[in-house]
């Protein structure tokens, strides 16, 4: 399978867009040191590294980075927690696990624990700052499609265990409009926002409002978040396929 070494052209922020804080996290010398020179060379600061988990929570905690570049396996303490504890202190935060192979066994738990998206760590150098880029802005790092295929290779057994939503994701999905149900369905099969628009006949910007407001009814940081809960409640079986619609007639516009 070929690495998704980027992030989609579709999501890529605005050049205006001011550059995040970072914090490196990895037990690789050489990959901290890469990636620090890697991203400073391109305006991007980076505020800390951090050999470990427990030192990255605890710089973290201190530093307040806007990003956080997290590998998988560390010792002391690995990725998984260390971001669960990150986010659970600073929300707002934005991780990036950092892996050696695509389709790491470790990828969709570190999705369902809260992080934007991961990177292999042979990226160039031009997608790393990119992609810290991305995320800085809110958006989720994967492209749907490829966030699609990573939980449907990683997620069968825990989908199987958590279809039954608890009473408080089952009210939150509740307050969705039939509309927002749809387009988080449809989500949850990997469509990005020009394809929603297009299958729902819709506009770009009325779409990214029903996005905007199913991340706020369910409380959920980005696209790569709602992917897994689309599988973990049910509303999307591994291996199900949402055909898309046909092309509307020539001449036809999307309708708000």
């Amino acid at each position: 399978m070929t690495a998704p070494h980027g992030p989609a052209a579709e999501t890529t922020p605005e050049a205006a867009a001011p550059a995040p804080r970072v914090l490196i996290a990895d037990d690789q010398d050489l990959v901290r040191t890469g990636f620090r020179l890697i991203l400073t060379a391109r305006g991007i600061d980076v505020v800390g590294v951090a050999a470990d988990g427990v030192e990255a929570v605890s710089l973290a905690r201190r530093l307040r980075p806007d990003v956080v570049l997290l590998d998988i396996r560390m010792p002391n303490m690995d990725g998984l927690e260390a971001a669960r504890r990150i986010l659970a202190e600073a929300p707002d935060c934005r991780v990036i696990m950092l892996t050696t192979f695509d389709l790491d066994q470790y990828v969709y738990a570190a999705l369902a624990a809260g992080a934007s998206g991961f990177l292999l760590k042979d990226v160039t150098p031009e997608h790393l700052a990119a992609a810290v880029r991305l995320v800085g802005t809110g958006d989720a790092l994967l492209a749907p499609s490829i966030t699609r295929r990573l939980v449907e290779r990683c997620a069968p057994a825990a989908a199987a265990a958590d279809t039954v939503a608890t009473a408080d994701t089952r009210r939150e999905l509740a307050a969705l409009t039939p509309r927002e149900r749809e387009v988080l369905i449809l989500m949850g099969h990997g469509r990005s926002n020009s394809e929603l628009a297009h299958e729902l006949t819709l506009s770009e910007a009325t779409v990214k409002t029903h996005v905007a407001r199913i991340f706020a009814k369910l409380s959920l940081r980005d696209r790569a978040q709602a992917v897994v809960l689309a599988y973990e409640t049910g509303l999307v079986a591994p291996g199900s396929v949402t055909p898309a619609r046909q092309a509307p007639p020539a001449g036809s516009g999307p309708r708000r």
